[in-house]
């Protein structure tokens, strides 16, 4: 497995409409385990394909946050929210594409969501709590968008502005 360089905002690969995966291949497959090991290694509990530069529908996650519980990667190509609760839920999110910069964002507290797994079979299952957060949080980016467009304007400026510095920090190491 490979790890992936994580593209940081602004990026405008960050905001563009990804691709459905029309079939799985062993290129795609070692993407998924690839994405896996980055987010892992960042460490994150999402990651979505556009972050590292691949615009196609495919995310990876696990919240299993927990010392001693194991984890449970998912990989999900083509995910798609099927029903949200009416219920909402604030969670102070974060993103690996724009370090160190966290906000409360308000999504569905519940979603059932419907995917392609690694092997080819469709998967459907709900979600709660950071779960449900985290795998809406990932379908945003298949869609162009980050968690920062929840916020006022004002603060998605500020972030972007810290988000410039801290890239033009980068390029100058």
């Amino acid at each position: 497995m490979t790890l992936r360089p994580i593209l940081i905002h602004p990026d405008p690969r960050l905001k563009k409409l990804c691709a459905p995966v029309p079939d799985l291949s062993d290129a795609l497959r070692k993407l998924a385990d690839d994405m896996l090991e980055t987010m892992y290694d960042a460490p994150g509990i999402g990651l979505a394909a556009p972050q590292i530069g691949t615009l196609e529908r495919l995310i990876v996650l696990d919240c299993v946050k927990e010392t001693g519980e194991a984890p449970r990667p998912l990989i999900m190509f083509n995910p798609e929210v099927v029903a949200s609760s009416d219920d909402k839920s604030v969670y102070e999110e974060g993103c690996l594409s724009i370090p160190e910069q966290y906000a409360d964002v308000e999504r569905p507290a519940e979603v059932s969501v419907r995917w392609i797994d690694r092997d080819g079979n469709e998967q459907q299952e709900d979600f709660a709590g950071l779960w449900a957060t985290c795998v809406q949080h990932e379908i945003d980016h298949l869609n162009g968008k980050l968690f920062i467009d929840y916020l006022t304007p004002l603060k998605r400026q500020l972030i972007t502005r810290k988000m410039q510095k801290l890239k033009r920090d980068r390029a100058r190491v």
